[in-house]
């Protein structure tokens, strides 16, 4: 993938990036990131997908590559001002139509996106995501969400401390291991490939990771579910401890469009975990719905 850049209606300046379009009148994919992994979490369907569509795909405001606001206040950070970064890209890029295809809190950028880009989005691909306030929806127990937005705030204050600990956790090769018998990742999951990805993530700037995180967890798209007129597939783990698969369900049947692939042993990772089986899943989506 080429990197680009642009700078965005506030002056913050924008790192995303685009493959060459497979021929002429190719159709474009725009891959709207989780926090956790960067443009490499989406390599198995770009790789599978790049010689039918054109990708586009950005690093948010403060997110590795890309720049933090200025002036860097809480509200710079807002769902809304990620989708006026991903519009100043599509301008730059001259692209008035494609699909939106967001992973983890990416769903709720791309539900954003609909909302705010009327006519852009020829139809949704959701991944192991919500439109609730995320931070509630983790843990397999009900009420344990709720522990976790005082913590991402105490970690925010503490968060030099946070990035040790956090790249102490998830740097060692052991790392992989003990969160795949935790069941936090999929047994099929490439050890390698999950290295590579995470490896961006432990040199992140924390503070950004925070802000962002306190952000969309202000954020709320449940009412953008019944407005969707295009078709929809939502895509899910059944061992999601992040995003659990009943988030899923209840989406699928709130969008008049939707259709929904419920993966046996995904956990919140499961494009990276079943590469083959949710990229042959896409295609098949776009191919019978005329994309």
């Amino acid at each position: 993938m080429e990197t680009r850049r642009v700078t965005s209606f506030d002056g913050t300046d924008i790192t995303y990036r685009v493959t060459p379009p497979p021929f002429e009148g190719a159709k474009t994919v725009v891959l709207v990131n989780g926090l956790g992994g960067p443009y490499l979490a989406w390599r198995a369907q770009v790789e599978y997908l790049s010689d039918q569509y054109r990708f586009i795909t950005w690093d948010y405001r403060g997110m590795y590559a890309s720049k933090r606001p200025s002036p860097d206040v809480p509200g710079a950070y807002a769902v809304a001002n990620h989708v006026r970064d991903l519009e100043a890209i599509l301008a730059a890029e001259g692209i008035r139509h494609g699909a939106l295809m967001g992973w983890s809190v990416g769903v709720q950028v791309a539900l954003e996106a609909f909302r705010r880009l009327p006519g852009f989005a020829a139809n949704l691909v959701l991944l192991n995501g919500t439109y609730r306030r995320p931070l509630e929806t983790i843990g397999p127990l009900p009420g344990l969400g709720r522990l976790f937005p005082p913590f991402v705030a105490f970690a925010a204050r503490a968060h030099t401390l946070a990035a040790r600990v956090t790249r102490s956790t998830i740097g060692p090769p052991d790392a992989v291991l003990w969160l795949k018998r935790m069941g936090l990742l999929g047994k099929t999951l490439d050890s390698e490939a999950f290295a590579e990805l995470v490896q961006p993530f432990g040199r992140l700037d924390m503070d950004a990771l925070f802000s962002n995180l306190r952000a969309l967890d202000a954020h709320d798209a449940e009412s953008v579910l019944e407005q969707i007129d295009v078709p929809t597939l939502l895509i899910t783990g059944d061992r999601d401890a992040f995003t659990p698969r009943a988030l899923a369900q209840s989406m699928a049947r709130r969008i008049p469009m939707a259709e929904i692939l419920v993966v046996r042993g995904g956990t919140h990772t499961t494009a990276v975990e079943f590469p083959e089986l949710v990229s042959l899943r896409i295609e098949r989506f776009f191919a019978e719905h005329g994309f």
